[in-house]
């Protein structure tokens, strides 16, 4: 009986010394699939990471075009009216030109009428946003006056408009119309004038 329970005991001690090779591979195996979870977690990490930083990136671009698209649509609301205002300068110029023409008695009462028609048509253009340039005695500003001639003036300095040959207008803070202008420049010095003592040292 003895030598029966000694072997048993052999056995089982066997089988006990023999267990922890046989769950070795086990324990491999459940640490590989620990890994490659950890591994598609950390993967699965980063494509939520990149995910959200894309879908930032386009709620910021869609802002920006809607923000640029508000701005173009107010800017067109601003100068709506500029080629109207702009298709009638010519009108607003054959009224002046009529007016300022010398007439006889008998044209006098429709020069009337037509007075009352231009200013009623400049304050209507005016309330939309039409404004005249000043020019003549302003000093000559090429954003605003377009110079076709030139006078030589000893009373004034150079670059001062002297004359207007066509009024400029502004639509709002937009050139709609150059003013057409003469501009004074200074006059060359004879030969008599210039000073005697510089063409000696010639």
């Amino acid at each position: 009986m003895e030598e029966k329970e000694k072997k048993m005991h052999e056995e089982k001690k066997a089988q006990t010394e023999e267990k922890p090779q046989e769950e070795q591979p086990e324990t491999k195996k459940k640490e590989r699939k620990r890994s490659k979870k950890d591994e598609e977690i950390a993967s699965l990490r980063e494509e939520v990471a990149s995910l959200k930083d894309r879908l930032l990136r386009n709620q910021a671009e869609l802002a920006n075009f809607k923000r640029r698209m508000n701005e173009e649509r107010l800017k067109d609301l601003k100068y709506a009216n500029a080629e109207l205002a702009k298709s009638l300068l010519p009108v607003i110029d054959s009224f002046k030109i009529a007016l300022e023409k010398e007439n006889d008695g008998q044209v006098k009462p429709y020069l009337k009428g037509f007075e009352m028609i231009l200013r009623d048509l400049v304050k209507a253009l005016e309330e939309a946003g039409l404004e005249e340039i000043e020019a003549e005695g302003e000093v000559f500003d090429p954003s605003l006056h377009q110079a076709v001639a030139k006078e030589e003036r000893d009373d004034l300095e150079e670059g001062i408009v002297v004359e207007e040959f066509q009024k400029g207008y502004m639509f709002k803070d937009r050139l709609l119309r150059a003013a057409m202008v003469k501009v004074s420049e200074r006059p060359e010095k004879s030969a008599e004038e210039k000073d005697p003592t510089q063409e000696g040292e010639c």
